[in-house]
Parts: C-alpha cells; structure tokens; sequence
C-alpha cells in the first residue's frame, strides 16, 4: 500500500449499509500529503504533452486543477446535469439502478488537444468512461487518466479501454486496514 494511504480516512456503511467510503478530506487537510500526491500526479504527466485537464465533479476538481496549473494546461471541470451555464454536451451512464448523466462545455476542448481526466476514485468506472466519451466527442485525445485511489476489486479499469490508467492508492479489498 502507498504511504498516502495511512491519510485516507475509511467510513464504514457510509453513504449507506454496506459501503466502505475512502474519505479523502483527511489527505487534504495535511499539506504536505497533499503535495506529494499533487507532486506525484504532475510528476507522471508533466512531459505528456497535456494540453488540458478534465476533472469530474466535484473531488476531481481538486486535483484536477492543481495539476492543470502546474502543468500549464487548461481546466475543464465535467459536472452533473444542469450545473453548467453555457451549451453543453451530455453523456449517460449506468448506475446500479438506472441512469445518470454528466456535461461539459460544447468548447472545452478543441479537436486534438492532449487531455488527461482526472477523478478523486476509480470505482466501477461507469462516471470516468462517460467522462472520457465527452472528451472524445470534442475531438480531444485522452493521454491519460488518474485517480488519487482506486478500488482494484471492483475493476473499473475494464470500462476505461486500453487509455494509460494511473492511480497512487490501490485497495484490493473492502475491507478496514489494520
């Protein structure tokens, strides 16, 4: 396990029965954990050529634009429906009971441009691959996406193609550590 880990915060049956939620308001209120975990993110893409960096709502904008400023590249934030004020474009994804859909601005990014996409966790993957359906329709080439933690055993990588997936963190389990 990653040395960040021990600053990650683990809630049981949070936000309902049954779930281990990864809190990582922990991480963020200790500067120098987040520094390195800022430090290792830009360190990993900072000769990809990124010309922006796409972070989905809401934790991914906290990473998303760090990064995105110490990479000098743009931030695009993709956020829940009906967030965004200007002409947008939408994608739908599978929930485990239903739908939902995401939106970015129809001129966030301009055909060709080298993205990365940016997201606090990598669960099952349903909300990272809508988001890189979004970056794709605009023409823009996913170079890279990251994630603070990923949950490894709920295999969300295998939505994600074959784009270089990166994350600090793993769990391999739902279970408490210690």
């Amino acid at each position: 396990m990653h040395p960040l880990a021990k600053f990650i915060r683990s809630i049981p049956n949070f936000p309902k029965q049954g779930i281990l939620f990864r809190d990582i308001t922990t991480l963020l209120q200790d500067p120098a954990a987040f520094r390195q975990a800022c430090d290792i993110l830009v360190d990993r893409y900072k000769n990809a050529g990124i010309q922006k960096v796409a972070g989905v709502e809401s934790r991914g904008f906290i990473f998303g634009a760090v990064i995105a400023l110490r990479l000098n590249a743009g931030f695009v934030p993709i956020r829940k429906r009906g967030k965004l004020p200007a002409k947008v474009i939408r994608q739908e994804y599978q929930l485990e009971y239903g739908t939902d859909s995401i939106e970015m601005h129809e001129d966030a990014i301009l055909p060709g441009e080298g993205v990365l996409v940016h997201d606090d966790l990598l669960a099952t993957g349903g909300t990272m691959s809508a988001a890189c359906k979004l970056v794709e329709r605009l023409g823009g080439r996913i170079l890279g996406i990251s994630f603070l933690i990923e949950l490894t055993f709920l295999h969300g990588r295998k939505k994600l193609g074959r784009n270089d997936v990166f994350s600090i963190i793993q769990y391999p389990s739902e279970e408490l550590e210690g």
